[in-house]
């Protein structure tokens, strides 16, 4: 028989103090608990509390923003914009960055050496196609066309004697009073006589052409740049800078890339015959400063950009556009005929593509109608199907809508529901009430509790 163990002075000490830890511990997890629950209940409150101000907030709401969410069939109706869709004319314009290029520049050289006697154009000034721009010393050229013409007048008095001794030799020939050797020596040396002749007048030629040449004049009509020569130089063909270089301004071309996927619609148009109108816009796109035509378009793809080189004319009479400029070109493609339109702010995207909502006036309710879109402009787009002309349609607000949503108008006057907002107020504060007590009972219920844990360590050390 075993003996209960003797409780000496030693042991006890040991017990009390390991029951004081484990209920130090509890004590100090439940008050973690407590904090934890206070500061959740501060920053949550509970719908029945929240109810009396959010309806004090909104009256006339009721209880009804809990069916369906904002902008459902039980939410408030929304303030909204509408616009009604009509027919318009669209225009499929390309817009593209441009380098204006002169139609053809000209780099004017002389094509023979000599002294420039005068110079008869100013810098930047426009000249015409033949005008004489510079005049070389002419008097080796002339000179030289004298020796020529000499020449060719000696050869030629040599041929008509050759020839008239020719015919006196066939004449002779025919009474049998000279040799036939006599005869045809008498005729090559005519025929030579004609190369001879012939070989002067080009010489001749040469000569005139070179004394032409002595008066520089200007190959195309066009703006003059700065000249590079000055009275009293010699110059030369073989002169890399030449005299001056002459920049035709009208017409003038505007070179673009069009992208390699318009290019097929572009090349149609083309095709047909149809006149492409094109404008040229600085670099605000807000100035207007020429108008022209599609020109040419390139014959391959720039593998690295995508886009195919194109050209567009214009006349320039006003000298607006200028070689080498940055402008902004427009290009209008086609014109699409009484399309229906509808404000870029009424278009919308969801997961199930492009929508608007159409707006029942009667009722003014909305409905979700998917729709699909064509070229659009600036401020308006094309609705291809899906809507009438005619139809109203949401501009503003329809962030905020659902598929059957009631909404008002700006015209529309406030609808009373005050006393109704005031009697959910009241019913939402009577249903309040005896949720307010839970509260207290449980702060009442908080000593009870404290009371049985400073208890049940006095009855365990007991």
């Amino acid at each position: 028989m075993e003996l209960p163990p003797v409780v000496t002075d030693k042991t006890l000490p040991r017990r009390h103090s390991r029951r004081g830890r484990i209920i130090g511990s509890i004590v100090a997890v439940l008050a973690m608990a407590g904090l934890g629950y206070l500061a959740w209940h501060l920053t949550h409150p509970s719908a029945d509390t929240a109810a009396p101000g959010a309806q004090g907030q909104r009256p006339g709401g009721g209880g009804g923003g809990g069916r369906g969410g904002p902008g459902g069939r039980g939410a408030p109706a929304t303030t909204v914009g509408v616009a009604t869709a009509e027919k318009a004319d669209i225009p499929v314009v390309l817009d593209a960055l441009g380098t204006v290029t002169a139609a053809a520049t000209a780099t004017v050289r002389p094509q023979v050496s000599g002294v420039i006697q005068k110079i008869n154009f100013t810098e930047g000034q426009l000249v015409k196609a033949g005008q004489v721009l510079v005049t070389i010393d002419p008097r080796a050229f002339e000179m030289a066309l004298l020796q020529a013409s000499g020449q060719r007048q000696r050869d030629e008095a040599q041929l008509e004697s050759a020839r008239v001794t020719l015919a006196r030799f066939r004449t002779l020939l025919t009474q049998d009073s000279i040799a036939r050797q006599e005869v045809d020596t008498q005729a090559a040396l005519v025929k030579q006589l004609e190369g001879t002749v012939m070989t002067d007048r080009a010489s001749e030629g040469v000569a005139k052409l070179n004394l032409s040449y002595t008066q520089v004049k200007a190959p195309i009509s066009g703006r003059v740049g700065l000249r590079v020569v000055d009275m009293g130089n010699l110059v030369g063909s073989g002169d890399a800078n030449g005299i001056a270089v002459i920049t035709q301004l009208a017409p003038i071309d505007v070179e673009f890339s069009v992208p390699q996927d318009q290019v097929p619609d572009l090349q149609a148009r083309v095709h047909e015959g149809a006149p492409l109108p094109a404008i040229a816009l600085d670099r605000t796109r807000t100035t207007s400063l020429a108008s022209g035509r599609f020109n040419a378009l390139d014959n391959q793809v720039d593998v690295q950009t995508g886009t195919v080189k194109a050209k567009a004319r214009f006349t320039n009479a006003d000298g607006k556009l200028f070689p080498s400029q940055f402008v902004n070109l427009r290009l209008e493609v086609r014109n699409i005929k009484d399309a229906v339109v509808v404000p870029v702010t009424a278009l919308r995207h969801g997961a199930s593509g492009d929508f608007v909502y159409v707006l029942n006036a009667a009722e003014r309710t909305v409905a979700l109608r998917p729709v699909t879109r064509g070229q659009a402009t600036v401020d308006k787009v094309q609705v291809k199907t899906g809507l009438e002309a005619g139809e109203q349609v949401i501009t503003e607000g329809a962030d905020r809508l659902k598929d059957g949503a009631k909404v008002i108008l700006p015209g529309d006057k406030p609808a009373g529901g005050g006393q109704g907002g005031r009697r959910g107020g009241r019913r939402g504060a009577e249903g309040a009430a005896p949720a307010a007590s839970a509260p207290a009972a449980s702060t009442d219920a908080a000593p009870a509790a404290g009371e049985r844990r400073r208890r049940r360590p006095e009855g365990a050390a007991q």
